[in-house]
């Protein structure tokens, strides 16, 4: 019996050390550079693909809901490609969104990114209409008031799947705004991109691609 059980041990013991380490889901990996900005795939990657972004913009939407499957089963699964999602927030709508995606945390951050593009003729139509029908008293609030507002008449909470506490707690949390501004401020004022949204391969501008179709080609030679 006591020599069945050794062999047994030896038998497994030899199994392990024989098989292969399970490959890595670089689409699950999701890590922050030093300013914030949250990147999706292996950082070590040899291609980096920086996307500015802006939650209203309704090219940005486009370009995501058709990119986002292709992009991340040929390029991010393999490890090959690494994409960085760097905010150029336009509106305070937007800001709102992008504050509220970001505070999901690194590993729901890519699902509520997606998620707000795919809804976002929803949220956005509640939002531009709830602003309309409320100027007086949002051009009244402060600033982080007026926020939290358009927060609330967007349903932006229900959206991103962070209930009314974390939304107030989120949106009241002035450290969450400032990777924000500062990653708006390089790409409208230091880059100056064209608008969104806008591509950089391995550090060099793409100009003239919103779409996936003018994108994919870019990523292919690298």
């Amino acid at each position: 019996m006591r020599v069945g059980v050794i062999a047994g041990v030896l038998v497994a013991a030899f199994v392990l050390v024989g098989a292969k380490p399970a490959a890595v889901d670089w689409t699950k990996r999701v890590t922050q550079t030093a300013q914030g900005a949250f990147v999706l795939g292996n950082p070590a990657a040899k291609t980096r693909l920086v996307e500015y972004v802006s939650y209203t913009c309704s090219h940005c939407a486009h370009f995501t809901n058709e990119a986002s499957a292709p992009l991340k089963s040929r390029y991010v699964a393999s490890g090959s490609t690494a994409v960085e999602v760097r905010h150029a927030v336009r509106d305070p709508i937007d800001l709102a969104a992008t504050l509220l995606a970001r505070c999901t945390g690194p590993t729901r951050f890519f699902a509520a990114h997606e998620k707000l593009f795919a809804t976002q003729e929803q949220w956005f139509g509640k939002g531009v209409s709830y602003a309309q029908a409320n100027q007086d008293a949002l051009e009244k609030a402060p600033g982080p008031d007026r926020v939290k507002m358009l927060a609330k008449g967007a349903g932006l909470g229900s959206i991103v799947r962070l209930s009314q506490t974390q939304v107030d707690a989120c949106l009241a949390n002035t450290a969450q705004q400032r990777p924000v501004m500062a990653m708006t401020q390089e790409a409208w004022q230091t880059r100056s991109i064209p608008g969104t949204p806008h591509f950089l391969v391995n550090g060099a501008d793409v100009p003239d691609a919103t779409s996936w179709a003018a994108l994919e080609p870019r990523l292919k030679t690298k």
